[in-house]
């Protein structure tokens, strides 16, 4: 008895020997402005992780610990519609900030949570599977630059949801989204990632939507629906994307495309809407950026931040 005793004793103490200690989350300090001198020429995700884990944009990411994470599963059908929107989210808080992205089914388990919870943040920067990492690198630069604080000092122009219905919010924040898009009639405009509220408001505004996405087949109105973003990003005369595009790594590829043909690249981003807004000047015209709790999840007003560049979008 005595030597098995010694035996998990001995076996405990490799084991607190091998735990990294979790660090102190420490105050952020004052962040800098995200200005077009830092981030112009910004290369792909890759290139804005690394700056964050130097420090470019606040406080080192090995000082942070991500308070909390959360796994949330739901699923919509607006009225009219026959479309059900099943979405998976996993979001990280950070202080007083959350960051947040979608993932695909199947591709992360609750069980994130509990191994998450309480990680230092350059830890998930640098190992977390990529959703994981979006929401955490979102809630780094939501950190360090709230949306309120740029809406205070008229780097964003707030836009207020109404009360209503889920169909009511829906149509106010996609005439929002809608709102960015600076086109003439007849303009060919790439939607990747599809939401019907969003391809009626695009239509609204004279433009001709490319629906592209993964997981449906044709709109509420029996528009097809490619899954080659590809031939979208070819034809289309504007870009509209999703932060989705953040975590099935098709983003960099999209970002890269519109850079090369010169057509503005809008992202309506719930996922990733800290990060979307980074590429600023670097690729992306304009951003909406709706931060959690995102409108789906409320009846009451919520707030997204509307971000153009200097020529607009």
């Amino acid at each position: 008895m005595n030597n098995n005793k010694n035996k998990r004793k001995n076996k405990n103490k490799r084991k607190n020997r091998n735990r990294k200690p979790l660090m102190t989350q420490t105050t952020p300090t004052p962040a800098r402005p995200l200005s077009a001198d830092r981030l112009d020429g910004l290369d792909g995700l890759d290139g804005l992780v690394a700056a964050v884990l130097a420090g470019a944009h606040g406080p080192l990411p090995s000082e942070l610990v991500a308070t909390s994470v959360f796994w949330i599963h739901h699923g919509t059908r607006l009225a009219g519609g026959d479309t059900t929107y099943l979405n998976q989210y996993v979001l990280v808080r950070l202080g007083g900030s959350f960051g947040g992205c979608a993932f695909e089914a199947g591709e992360l388990d609750p069980a994130i949570c509990r191994d998450s919870s309480g990680t230092p943040l350059d830890v998930l920067l640098r190992e977390a599977p990529r959703p994981l990492r979006i929401a955490a690198l979102d809630a780094y630069l939501s950190e360090a630059r709230p949306h309120r604080l740029a809406a205070e000092t008229g780097e964003a122009e707030p836009v207020t949801l109404p009360v209503g219905t889920p169909e009511v919010r829906a149509r106010a924040r996609d005439a929002a989204i809608a709102g960015l898009l600076d086109i003439g009639q007849g303009a060919k405009v790439g939607l990747i990632g599809v939401v019907n509220p969003l391809v009626a408001a695009i239509r609204e505004r004279g433009g001709d939507p490319l629906p592209c996405d993964f997981n449906l087949k044709a709109t509420q109105w029996g528009d097809p629906v490619t899954d080659d973003m590809h031939e979208v990003l070819d034809r289309a005369d504007a870009v509209v994307a999703t932060g989705m595009t953040l975590s099935n790594g098709s983003f960099d590829t999209i970002l890269e495309r519109c850079r090369s043909r010169g057509i503005p690249l809008i992202v309506y981003a719930q996922s990733g809407s800290a990060v979307a807004r980074a590429f600023l000047d670097s690729g992306v015209t304009a951003v909406s950026a709706e931060p959690f709790p995102f409108s789906q999840f409320s009846a009451d007003e919520t707030v997204l931040y509307r971000y153009r560049t200097k020529g607009g979008a």
